[in-house]
C-alpha cells in the first residue's frame, strides 16, 4: 500500500509564502524599512555624498521610518477593503479592529520605551495613527491624496509659526504628537498616501510603474527645494524658534521678536534634514519611499526567490522591531549608546534567519498574532441573551 508522503514545511513555503492574497513586495519593503530602522539606530554613517557609495548608508536616517509609516497607511487600505471602500455596516466592527491594534502596539511603544535605549520608538505614534485615521478610513483615494498634500505643504509652516507665537510650548502630549521626531501632521500625510495607495490595486504592475514615476518626481522638488534653502543660507535642521520662553505679557514682545515666526515659517518649508518634519522633507523622503516601495514591487516577481527571506522579514514588523530594540537594550545596557556596522550587519543576518525560520514553522510572527487577537476581540459581538420559543431556549 503506497502513501503519498507531505511536503516539507520549507518546501511548501517556498512555494507558497507571498503568493496572493498576500502581496510579496510590501512584505520586502517593510523588511527593508526595518533593516533600514536598525541601521539609523546603530549604523556608523557618513553625511551622504551621491558621487561616494560608502555614504549612501546615511540614506537610512529618516526616510526608513517614513517607508514604514508609507506601509502603515498601505496596510491599513488592505485590512478594510483593498481597493473597494469599506460599506457603511461594516465600519463599526473597522472602527473597533483599528483601535485594538492601535492600542497594542501603542502599549508594545512603551514598553520599549521603559528600556530606556536612545532609540526614538516610533510605535507609539504608530499605534496612535491607527486611531486617528478612522475618520478618514471610507474617503476616496483622491481625498486621501489631497489631504497628504494639504498636510504636507501647509501643516509644517502652520506648526512652526504656532510654536513661535507660543513661544515653544511643552508638554508630554505636544512632545509626542506635534513637535518630537514624529509629528503626526507629517506621519498622516505619509499614511494618507499610503491609503490612497493601497486602495488602487497596488498589486497590479500598472499601479507600481506609476507610483515609481511620482515618488521620483516628489524626490526632484522635496529635496530640490532643500536644495534651494542650503544655497540660500537657509538652516533647516531645524524649524523650531530659538526664542526664550516670556514670563507674561511684558516681555512677550521681546520674546516673540526673538522667536522670529516668520524665519520659524520659511525654514518650516525649506527643511529636509532627517525627522525636521518640514515641506521639503517630506516631499522628498515620501516620494523616496513611494519609489523604494514601487521597486520593491516590479522586482518582487522575477527575484521572488531571492527576497523571500527579506519578505519573510517584513511580514512580522512588529516582533523585529521589537527584537532589535531589545538586543540594544541588552548590549548598551540601561540609558546606553553605541554604535557599529559590524552589530547592524549581524542584527539584519539574525533577523533575515531567525524570520525566515518562524514563518516556515509557525507563520504569522508572535506579536502580529497578539495584535491580531486584540483586534478581534475589540470587533467580537458579544451573544445576546437566551430567546425562549416555546420550551426550546435558543442562544
Amino acid at each position: 500500500m503506497s502513501t503519498v508522503s507531505k511536503p516539507l514545511p520549507a518546501t511548501r513555503w517556498f512555494r507558497e509564502f507571498g503568493r496572493a492574497p498576500r502581496i510579496l513586495g510590501l512584505d520586502v519593503a517593510r523588511g527593508l524599512a526595518i533593516l533600514g530602522m536598525a541601521g539609523a539606530h546603530i549604523g556608523e554613517t557618513e553625511a551622504f555624498d551621491p558621487s561616494d557609495l560608502s555614504t549612501w548608508t546615511d540614506l537610512v536616517h529618516g526616510r526608513s521610518s517614513i517607508l514604514f509609516a508609507v506601509l502603515a497607511g498601505i496596510s491599513i487600505a488592505l485590512m478594510t477593503g483593498r481597493s473597494a471602500i469599506p460599506e457603511p455596516e461594516r465600519m463599526p466592527s473597522i472602527r473597533l479592529q483599528l483601535v485594538g491594534r492601535g492600542a497594542v502596539i501603542f502599549m508594545i511603544g512603551l514598553a520599549l520605551e521603559m528600556l530606556n535605549t536612545p532609540i526614538a520608538v516610533i510605535l507609539t505614534v504608530y499605534g496612535l495613527l491607527y486611531v486617528a485615521v478612522i475618520p478618514f478610513v471610507r474617503w476616496q483615494p483622491w481625498k486621501l491624496l489631497i489631504a497628504a498634500g494639504i498636510l504636507a505643504l501647509a501643516a509644517p509652516a502652520v506648526l512652526a509659526l504656532l510654536a513661535a507665537l507660543t513661544l515653544d510650548p511643552s508638554g508630554a502630549g505636544i512632545s509626542l504628537v506635534l513637535y518630537g521626531s514624529y509629528p503626526i501632521t507629517a506621519w498622516l500625510a505619509f499614511v494618507f498616501a499610503g491609503m490612497a495607495l493601497g486602495r488602487l490595486h497596488v498589486e497590479k504592475l500598472e499601479t507600481a510603474a506609476v507610483t515609481f514615476g511620482i515618488g521620483v518626481g516628489l524626490m526632484l522638488v522635496g529635496y530640490g527645494l532643500g536644495l534651494v534653502g542650503a544655497v540660500a543660507g537657509i538652516r533647516s535642521s531645524s524649524w523650531m524658534t530659538d526664542g526664550e520662553g516670556a514670563s507674561g505679557w511684558n516681555t512677550y514682545p521681546d520674546a516673540l521678536a526673538a522667536a522670529d515666526p516668520g524665519g520659524a515659517v520659511v525654514r518650516a518649508i525649506f527643511a529636509v534634514d532627517p525627522h525636521s518634519g518640514g515641506t521639503a522633507e517630506i516631499l522628498g523622503s515620501g516620494g523616496f519611499a513611494l519609489s523604494v516601495i514601487a521597486l520593491c514591487l516590479l522586482l518582487s516577481g522575477p527575484l521572488r526567490a531571492v527576497l523571500l527571506p527579506l519578505g519573510s522579514l517584513g511580514s512580522m514588523p512588529l516582533s523585529a522591531y521589537s527584537v532589535h530594540v531589545v538586543s540594544v537594550a541588552l548590549i548598551a545596557g540601561p540609558g546606553g549608546f553605541f554604535s557599529s556596522n559590524a552589530f547592524w550587519a549581524a542584527t539584519a543576518v539574525v533577523l533575515l534567519l531567525v524570520a525566515s525560520l518562524w514563518s516556515i514553522l509557525f507563520g504569522r510572527g508572535p506579536l502580529e498574532r497578539l495584535v491580531g487577537w486584540a483586534a478581534a476581540r475589540m470587533a467580537a459581538v458579544p451573544p445576546g441573551p437566551p430567546v425562549i420559543t416555546g420550551r426550546r431556549v435558543e442562544p
